[in-house]
């Protein structure tokens, strides 16, 4: 006898509730925009650095918007979205922190963290992970652990410190941060969807 399998449940993202486009065209066009603005929501966001005492690694709002342009996007527009802003800013465009740019920065393993962890909360956003405050949190922790997997490692190697070193310079004054942005977009997001009238 068959048995029935349950397939992994597949949900709207944010950016799948724009009007849909009636041709092939226009949907390419549609995410070629929504990449693009999400990269240069990235770089703005980038601009608003405060630098830390005794740190190479400043604080920025580029973190909490890559989140949230990987969550709003969905994986696939969402990597694309964060490896735009990564290439083009190793290709010179000033719009990584502090408006710099460029590939030998000790910090450039945090970027190359954003694109992972736009990519994981995508994909935790098409299960439904953004939806109520509590998963939306969760997927935020997630996400920033992917950018901390690679920004601090990249750290260390760039700085020639051992990684205890390296968490101690990039990883552990930001805690505090991070947990509010995790509460800031559990409160954002599923107000977003409140408010749009759609839960499935």
């Amino acid at each position: 006898m068959a048995t029935a399998s349950t397939p992994t449940p597949t949900r709207a993202v944010l950016a799948d509730l724009l009007p849909a486009a009636t041709t092939r065209a226009g949907a390419q066009a549609r995410d070629l925009a929504l990449v693009a603005g999400g990269a240069a929501l990235t770089g703005l966001a980038a601009q608003f650095s405060v630098n830390v005492v005794g740190s190479p690694v400043p604080v920025t709002g580029q973190t909490f918007a890559a989140l949230l342009v990987g969550t709003a996007l969905g994986t696939r527009r969402g990597i694309a979205s964060l490896g735009l802003y990564l290439l083009a800013g190793m290709a010179g465009l000033p719009w990584f922190a502090e408006a710099s740019s460029g590939w030998a920065m000790p910090t450039l393993g945090y970027v190359l963290g954003f694109v992972l962890a736009a990519g994981l909360t995508g994909a935790l956003a098409r299960r439904g992970a953004d939806r109520t405050p509590l998963n939306t949190a969760v997927a935020m922790v997630l996400g920033t652990l992917a950018i901390y997997a690679v920004g601090v490692p990249y750290l260390a190697f760039s700085l020639d410190v051992p990684l205890s070193r390296a968490a101690e310079l990039g990883l552990y004054p930001y805690l505090v941060g991070d947990a509010l942005k995790a509460v800031l977009a559990a409160g954002a997001l599923p107000l977003a969807w409140k408010l749009l009238g759609r839960r499935g």
